[in-house]
């Protein structure tokens, strides 16, 4: 495995880690909690992330597609969201080409969702349902690991 597959890999699951870490104990209303009535709120958040994975998947494979699905229920979301990241990083582990550039793809639809997850993070804090920050480059991540069930956060490394 190339080291930009390698890399790519540990991307998504740094994205599993911040975005698991976001959405985990968050209040039942969180999901439809609205800033403002020009925001999102964090349930379209998230399937937006899904889509983003979504699409990179499509990328990956050669067969560019754009999807915008209605958002599921909170719990359903958070599941899509996990195996979105595990399709795409299945593609990623495989010996099948990746036809779209790795960079393209990390400026694009990787980027746009670590975004997302600081602002599921922000609103979490707005909501009154704040979650700690942590000192990320001390974080147990680990390639292929991208379920809900990470490692927990060294509460050394967590603040408020």
């Amino acid at each position: 495995m190339g080291d930009d597959r390698v890399f790519f890999r540990h991307t998504l699951a740094t994205l599993a880690y911040r975005g698991s870490k976001a959405v985990r104990g968050a209040p039942t209303s969180f999901a439809d909690f609205k800033a403002s009535p020009t925001s999102r709120t964090p349930v379209e958040i998230l399937a937006h992330i899904g889509d983003l994975l979504d699409w990179l998947l499509t990328q990956a494979r050669g067969e560019e597609k754009w999807n915008n699905a209605t958002p599921l229920p909170w719990d359903k979301e958070i599941a899509r969201f996990h195996a979105a990241l595990a399709a795409l990083d299945a593609h990623l582990a495989s010996d099948q080409p990746i036809v779209k550039p790795i960079e393209r793809m990390f400026q694009g639809g990787i980027a746009d969702a670590l975004t997302h997850v600081g602002q599921i993070t922000m609103l979490r804090r707005i909501a009154g349902a704040p979650m700690k920050g942590e000192n990320y480059s001390r974080a147990t991540i680990t390639a292929g690991q991208l379920g809900p069930d990470q490692v927990p956060a060294d509460p050394r490394f967590e603040f408020d």
